[in-house]
Parts: structure tokens; sequence; C-alpha cells
């Protein structure tokens, strides 16, 4: 593994200290729980300790990699994509095509990749074999426990007769480590105090009544809404009743909760990346292990009851060291013991501007990776055909068979009439704005 030319692909310097320790103790056999905030990298930590003990000599799947979410393990996919490492990663999940996993597996990846519950399919249906595994990431394994994996990952532990390392990492401590974590007690670094990975937040509280909620919760989106900002609820019917709310005043957003499609869940966010929309209303699903790029914003429109949930929602924010703002939205009488005694209060204008519409609308594409396209493709399509200039163009996100491709609001109806009548390397495929 050249170091060197993977910070070169990632485009980093060099590695935060907590990376440089899991990359320093890699050499060691003993077990890892790393324990570091949301935000501050854990995905790179892990993966510069555990690609080392891969070898080219070595046939079939040789690092596992287990996961809560499916959002969780394709922020793993993207980032293993973005370093070049050359080892085949394949990723399985609940919802994604079987027989597309099943094609996948047939030759081997040194990495797999997957959700407790399809890795069990596949591993019943004899698709992949385990005994040739001999590293195991349990990533963000307090979120396995909590969801209820428990019994499919020691199935899963108990099929890896060659298993060398265990590696878990979490951004919340426990006392009581589940029991297939094996008897053997791992080796912690803890950098969950640590002053470089404590995020900058400035606490904001807004005291309001109950009735008032909805009203001064659209004052302050009107206030802060030209930023990127994370809207979080306690409950799907919340998260539907503000997205309805600002659907009458044509304010652009999107809405992610456990209720919604998956693919309407992964559209929502892809939006949400490509500054299609700058406001994403969610329950704590989106409070960690997704892929979305730092936002200015917080606000707890319903706190939640436990701590480890408030500081997963606030690591969205102020991540690497950038600056950021969580909004509590209260009542007088509502008291939390996780927050501070002195929490500076802000007092909201009568009135405030609606946020100005973004720069850039979503683009859908029906052709993707198995179509033979690339992201080199659908730029050079954009520029020729659709007459677009490259700062038309944002960013571009290529699935399997579909693409998706941020075009400037006032350029995208001009270049979909264009391209109508174009074929993409050869093909005709369908176009349009994805709402």
């Amino acid at each position: 593994m050249n170091l060197k030319e993977i910070l070169q692909n990632l485009n980093i310097k060099e590695l935060n200290p907590m990376q440089q320790k899991m990359m320093d103790v890699a050499t060691n056999n003993e077990d890892i729980m790393l324990l570091s905030p949301t935000g501050s990298g854990k995905t790179l930590g892990f993966l510069v300790h555990a690609l080392q003990k891969i070898k080219s000599q070595n046939k079939g799947v040789q690092l596992l990699i287990i996961v809560p979410s499916r959002e969780l393990g394709l922020q793993i996919e993207d980032v293993l994509k973005q370093m070049r490492t050359g080892w085949k990663t394949s990723f399985v999940y609940g919802g994604h095509d079987k027989k597309v996993e099943i094609n996948s597996l047939a030759q081997a990846p040194e990495i797999l990749i997957g959700t407790p519950g399809r890795l069990v399919f596949h591993l019943q249906n004899k698709n992949f074999d385990l005994n040739t595994v001999h590293t195991l990431v349990l990533d963000e394994f307090d979120k396995i426990l909590e969801f209820g994996f428990e019994e499919q990952v020691s199935q899963l532990i108990a099929s890896l007769s060659q298993l060398q390392k265990r590696i878990l990492t979490s951004a919340t401590s426990m006392d009581v480590l589940p029991k297939f974590i094996g008897n053997k007690p791992p080796k912690i670094l803890n950098f969950l105090n640590e002053n470089q990975s404590q995020p900058k937040i400035e606490f904001r509280k807004i005291l309001c009544a109950p009735e008032e909620k909805v009203e001064t919760l659209f004052k302050l989106i009107c206030k802060v809404g030209n930023q990127r900002t994370l809207v979080f609820c306690n409950h799907r019917e919340a998260v539907d009743r503000i997205s309805k709310l600002l659907e009458e005043h044509r304010i652009y957003h999107e809405t992610f909760h456990g209720g919604m499609e998956q693919d309407e869940r992964e559209r929502a966010l892809l939006k949400f990346r490509n500054e299609s929309v700058r406001i994403l209303i969610t329950t704590d699903l989106a409070a960690r292990g997704l892929d979305i790029p730092e936002v200015a914003s917080i606000i707890h429109y319903q706190l939640p009851p436990k701590e480890d949930a408030f500081v997963h929602r606030n690591g969205r924010t102020a991540r690497m060291n950038a600056e950021g703002t969580a909004y509590l939205m209260m009542t007088e009488d509502e008291n939390y013991p996780f927050l501070e005694k002195r929490i500076t209060e802000t007092s909201l204008e009568e009135n405030y501007p609606l946020p100005v519409p973004t720069e850039f609308e979503t683009l859908y594409i029906s052709a993707g990776k198995k179509d033979k396209v690339n992201k080199v493709d659908i730029v050079g399509f954009l520029l020729k055909k659709g007459e677009l200039d490259k700062n038309d163009v944002g960013r571009i996100e290529v699935k399997d068979y579909t693409s998706y491709a941020a075009i400037k609001r006032s350029k995208i109806k001009n270049a979909l009439n264009k391209l109508s009548k174009e074929k993409l390397k050869g093909k005709k495929v369908k176009m349009e704005v994805a709402y």
C-alpha cells in the first residue's frame, strides 16, 4: 500500500493524529477499538490500518467490513474508490438487486462491505466464502447493536475460521462489549477527548412556545437557509409536517427518514451533496454514517432524549477543524441533563427574506457504470451536445444504472431540449430534472 499515492488521490496532505496512530499500530496483531468523534476521519483511519493486511497472492475475501446502514457502506465504498487501492471491492445491502450482487461476488473481491442481513443471505446461499477473511471491521458497532443486528453479526463472526484481527469503531464509548467480540479485550484508541478532534460548535438556544414552534422554525430557516443546514426531528411525522410548510413557501429542500424508499433517500442525499438543495430535514437516521458534505448549521427542532444522539447530530457540522452553529429550539420548561447550563439565547426578528433559490438543479440520466458510462463521458456529453460551459456543470455522480449531474438552473431547460435529440455513447437515454 503506497500511502503517498493514496493521500494524493484523496487530495489530503497528511494523516491526522488519529489516522496516523492507526497506521502506526497496524503491524500489531491485537484487536483494536477506535473511539473517535463523528467527522474525525474514522473511515480512512481504519482503512489505512486494515489495507496493510491484504496480500495480492491470497485469493478470496480478505477484509470484511460490516456496517449498520446502507448509507455508511456507500460512504466507505466511495472512500475506497477515491483511494484507488487496486483491490476489488463489493458492497451488498438490503434493497439492492441480488443478481447484481451475486455476479459481483462470482469473482471474489478482496474487500467485502455489507449490512448484516444481506451478508447472512449471501452466506447461507454460498455466494461467498468467509474462510479466507483474516480482518474484520465492525464500523459504528454500537449502532449495529442498537439496530438489533447482534444475532446476524454473531452468525457471521462464527463463520470466520481464519480471523486474525478485529477492528471496532464508534463515536461513543461502551462500558460492556457484546459477547461476539470474543474473550480477548481489544486495545482501545480513544480520541473522543482529543483537543484536535473537538468540533468548534457555537450553541444557540431559541425559546418558543409549543404552538409557535413551526412558525419559529420557519423564521430560523429563513435566517440561515442560504447555508447548508440540517434540521433534526425525533419523528418522521415532524419531518413531513415541516416539509409541507416549506413546500407552501416554495423553499427548496429535501427530506430523509426511514419511512422513505431507498432510492428516494439516496436522491435526497445526492441533491444535498450537489447543492441542488441546502436544507435537509431529517430524523436521527442522518446523524452519522452518511456521505454528506460539511454543513454550516444544525437545527434541533426536537432535541433527542439521549446525549449520544445529540453528540452525533452535532458531529455533522464543524468537521475537520471547521466551525459550525447548532440551534436548540426549546420551551422554557424543557431541561436536558446533557446540555450546558448556560447557552446563549438568540431571538429572531419578525421578518427575514426567503432563502434564495439554489444555483443548481439535478439532471437525471438513465445510464451508469454498467452501461460503460463514466464522469468524463457525461461531462463531454453535456458540454458538446448540451452546449453548456464547464462552469454550468457541478457535481456528477455515476451509479450502476443511473447518473446525476448538477446543472445551473438558468441553463438546464435549454440543455435538456438540445440533449433530448442526442445519444450518450451511441445509446438513447432518458433525461429529466430529478425532483
